[in-house]
């Protein structure tokens, strides 16, 4: 039983090192922020996971399984919330690709915003 956990934590913490490999890559190789934001978020959230599954198997411990399951949901919480604030700053500071946007719904509020705080 003892060598069945055992590799069942190492294919997690090898899957969940891939996972963060994955999106340090997609971090310096996709060409723009609204990509880097997904690669950054997504397979992060997953690798984390991975990882204190792995660390919840190896410690063996029942009374720290809710610990580790909170500490997920507060990731899983605010990686959308972080992601988003970016991705809102770097669409206003213009660090967008629109070529790349199928349908960009932020233009028409933005210059509505600029449009209303303009002096005249």
């Amino acid at each position: 039983m003892n060598t069945f956990l055992d590799v069942l934590t190492a294919i997690c913490l090898l899957l969940g090192a891939l996972m963060s490999l994955a999106a340090a890559i997609g971090l310096l190789r996709f060409p723009d922020l609204m990509s880097r934001m997904h690669a950054a978020t997504k397979p992060q959230v997953l690798g984390l996971l991975l990882m204190l599954a792995a660390m919840g198997l190896q410690l063996r411990l029942w009374v720290l399984a809710p610990i580790l399951l909170v500490a997920w949901l507060f990731q899983l919480l605010t990686v959308p919330v972080s992601a988003h604030m970016v991705g809102r700053a770097g669409y206003r500071t213009k660090h967008r690709r629109p070529e790349l946007l199928s349908v960009d719904e932020l233009d028409e509020v933005v210059a509505a915003v600029i449009e209303d705080a303009s002096p005249n």
